[in-house]
């Protein structure tokens, strides 16, 4: 997985870069920042070292993300909700058992309801569908 172009050397042994490296190395920075892997950036450079244009699928990528991040939050929102009532239910226990006596809260617990999960078989069809999955020279 090769991000940047392997550097020349000085006579010292020293690495030169040429300058449009550091733009290079910015743009990984901010890919990274927002989700994309590092072996989705090796493709997608690859295309684009290569004279290809993978806009479409870079914007297919982050749609996906974008998917993914929504179903990861409603899961976590789903969570909260359900520790939130999870505690009510407690509260309510511990105020019926005597001082001493064990409420047995763990085994109370319950699966918490996953509201995203409906969604990420929705984000992997559009997926396979769209081919978002790899990206294509084009």
């Amino acid at each position: 997985m090769k991000l940047l172009a392997a550097p020349r050397r000085s006579n010292g042994n020293y690495r030169l870069y040429a300058p449009t490296v550091l733009e290079r190395v910015r743009t990984i920075r901010r890919a990274l920042a927002v989700g994309f892997t590092l072996p989705e950036l090796a493709r997608i450079l690859k295309v684009r070292d290569a004279g290809g244009a993978p806009c479409r699928q870079v914007k297919g990528l982050l749609e996906s993300k974008l998917v993914d991040l929504e179903v990861r939050i409603a899961d976590l929102a789903a969570m909260r909700d359900h520790l939130r009532q999870v505690l009510k239910d407690w509260d309510n226990q511990l105020n019926g058992t005597p001082d001493g006596k064990p409420a047995l809260l763990l085994e109370t617990l319950q699966e918490p309801p996953r509201k995203g999960h409906q969604h990420e078989d929705i984000a992997h069809t559009r997926r396979a569908r769209d081919g978002h999955s790899r990206v294509r020279p084009g």
